[in-house]
């Protein structure tokens, strides 16, 4: 019974994956598709933020209160 109960969420996951067919490639880049919408403007947020704050850490972010890398 435990080892059915470890291997049914293993199972689950596994028939989750699948191969992307070359025409299919297309439907997954829209831009509706991705992660972050506005990369560009989520960086240039991030790097304000920590600018201002004058510190790093949590973020992708670096440097002093300066505002340089």
């Amino acid at each position: 019974m435990n080892k059915l109960v470890c291997l049914l969420p293993l199972v689950l996951v596994i028939t989750g994956c699948t191969a992307v067919a070359p025409w299919q490639r297309g439907t997954l880049a829209k831009p509706q598709m991705a992660l972050e919408p506005n990369p560009v403007q989520s960086a240039l947020r991030t790097h304000t933020y920590g600018s201002r704050e004058a510190a790093a850490g949590g973020g992708s972010a670096v440097g002093g209160g300066c505002g340089c890398y």
